[in-house]
């Protein structure tokens, strides 16, 4: 019996079909606030319903942010839980932004928590850290591979700290190449020869300006934060990112949940920067 499909094919389907916009899950204390919402498990739960009936049967990805429902204990566990699966059944794929990273047997749990298939927060992806070095994300490849689901490694990310660690040479390369762009040779080799694209992606910002020096060409989805309220917009997608842009999945969190709680504005918002976004894509 043939297993799923690969999360690429997946994603790629997904793209094709409803756009490739991606939009965040975030309940952040100030946007419940903003919502008219208790910052309580009432109003994360209230939140999260709503995006999901709002957004899951017409965006390609949602992405919800674990560490605001963890801040709540088992019942924001508990609430993440019915927002994946109910996003999942209204036809969205699920990256979970959990930005895991660890060794050994403890990445292995990692990946059995977000990408076992029976486990209760199975996502379409996970976003991972490669800082331990990328070798250590080897339990969560492997069961991604199994399960066909996906990952997201933080390759360069928009946060200015992050320059320090992505941005570093490593000691011995004689071709100059720093830590970002090695990650990124790591996630071309694991897409090699798939098709129509591979399932481990990078995390790339689109508020970086001109990454023309690096190999995005990964065969492989780019998650791309930062468009919103970070500062990009749609139409700067084409010179972030070049070529490649064909693959890249533009996250919006706030630009688009501003406008809640009604559903009907948080649908024209995420249709909105859609639009934009096909645009920007199309004439690359």
């Amino acid at each position: 019996m043939s297993g799923p499909d690969p999360f690429g094919a997946r994603l790629r389907r997904a793209m094709d079909e409803r756009g490739p916009l991606c939009v965040g899950i975030d309940p952040h204390a100030s946007l419940l606030a903003d919502w008219g919402l208790n910052d309580d498990v009432a109003g994360l739960e209230r939140f999260s319903r709503t995006v999901v009936e709002a957004l899951a049967d017409r965006v390609a990805v949602l992405k919800p942010q674990s560490a605001f429902f963890e801040r709540f204990g088992s019942r924001g566990v508990a609430v993440l839980e019915k927002s994946v699966e109910e996003a999942r059944a209204a036809g969205a794929l699920v990256v979970m932004d959990a930005k895991r990273g660890d060794i050994g047997s403890t990445m292995a749990a990692y990946a059995e928590a977000f990408l076992s298939r029976d486990a209760p927060l199975f996502s379409d992806a996970l976003t991972v850290s490669p800082y331990l070095g990328y070798g250590s994300l080897k339990p969560a490849v492997e069961l991604a591979r199994e399960s066909g689901a996906g990952l997201f490694v933080l390759a360069l990310t928009s946060n200015p700290e992050g320059r320090e660690v992505q941005h570093a040479v490593r000691t011995g390369d004689t071709g100059g190449r720093n830590v970002g762009a090695t990650v990124l040779a790591h996630l071309a080799a694991e897409n090699a020869g798939e098709a129509p694209m591979g399932s481990f992606g990078a995390v790339v910002g689109a508020t970086l300006g001109d990454l023309s020096s690096y190999d995005l060409e990964i065969n492989g989805p780019l998650l791309a934060p930062g468009i919103g309220a970070q500062g990009a917009t749609p139409a700067d997608l084409p010179g972030v990112f070049g070529p490649a842009v064909r693959h890249v999945v533009p996250n919006v969190s706030r630009g688009v949940l501003r406008h809640g709680p009604d559903v009907a504005a948080l649908r024209t918002s995420a249709e909105r920067f859609a639009v934009e976004i096909g645009a920007a894509v199309t004439a690359a």
